[in-house]
């Protein structure tokens, strides 16, 4: 079973993810990014994830669980589109997949803090 805050690391390792993009979109860095099971939140989800919150036994957690992989997978998409449009220099598209990427990043930790009063 999860330890309390549990959920609030996988936070940050979602946080210092963001943080990368945006500093490659930002000209000052040169990460690419990952796909979405292979940066540290998706290696969680797609690995020991499932197991951890099934051991919670609570079906509210369950569902939220459950529900955060779509985000996070649109998360990865937008932010491969972000770059991609930056590095082509279409600013404002880069600037619009930048923005869904803000809103998912949203809903993803406020899933992940959700988690976290169970």
């Amino acid at each position: 079973m999860p330890t309390k805050a549990f959920f609030v690391l996988r936070l940050n390792d979602h946080i210092l993810y963001l943080k990368k993009i945006e500093k490659t979109l930002a000209g000052t860095g040169d990460f690419q990014g990952t796909d979405c099971q292979n940066c540290k939140l998706g290696q969680w989800l797609y690995g020991e994830g499932p197991a951890e919150v099934a051991s919670m036994n609570h079906p509210e957690a369950q569902a939220l669980f459950d529900s955060l992989f779509e985000p996070h997978k649109q998360f990865h998409q937008v932010s491969h589109e972000a770059i991609a449009k930056a590095k082509a220099g279409d600013t404002d598209g880069a600037r619009a997949a930048a923005t869904q990427m803000y809103v998912l990043s949203n809903t993803i930790s406020q899933k992940l803090l959700a988690l976290d009063k169970f």
